[in-house]
């Protein structure tokens, strides 16, 4: 299941990113010979949005945030478990809370029927699609909390 969910976010992460380039490469080809892609900065912020909002539980679920460990070495095994579980936990906590907020948010934007300026996209789906991500990078934490903690990598330890 875990890798299923992994793999799904990475296909759509990748698949933005790739939607992102080939766009901003057809965009300069074509200030150079006919015209720009007319909205072509629209449609690459929020393709950038869904890569950061989808990026988010794929980070968390796999330790790839930063660690700041300089006092690490001193702590004992079970304290360490015991900051992971408070850190997961508030990050949790604030994830969960920012989700609630953006999908309030979302809410108004789509009763206003917000667009963006050149396209007239609408701007809600986005702002739900990035509350949903929020709540579900809150839940990752949540999972996390139970289990053990990551540790970070030892610095110039190549990667395997």
């Amino acid at each position: 299941m875990r890798q299923a969910f992994e793999r799904l976010l990475g296909y759509v992460a990748a698949a933005a990113l790739f939607a992102m380039m080939v766009l901003t490469f057809v965009d300069v080809v074509g200030r150079k010979f006919v015209a720009s892609i007319p909205g072509s900065l629209e449609v690459t912020e929020l393709l950038m949005l869904v890569v950061i909002f989808v990026g988010l539980p794929l980070a968390s679920l796999k330790g790839e945030h930063v660690f700041f460990d300089l006092l690490d070495h001193l702590l004992p095994a079970w304290l360490r478990r015991y900051q992971a579980m408070l850190a997961n936990g508030i990050c949790a906590a604030l994830l969960l809370g920012g989700g609630w907020l953006v999908y309030g948010r979302a809410g108004r934007t789509a009763e206003q029927g917000d667009i963006t300026a050149q396209l007239g996209l609408p701007v809600a789906p986005f702002q739900y699609m990035a509350a949903v991500l929020l709540v579900l990078t809150g839940l990752v934490h949540l999972y996390l909390m139970t289990r053990e903690p990551i540790e970070a990598p030892k610095p110039g330890a190549a990667d395997a």
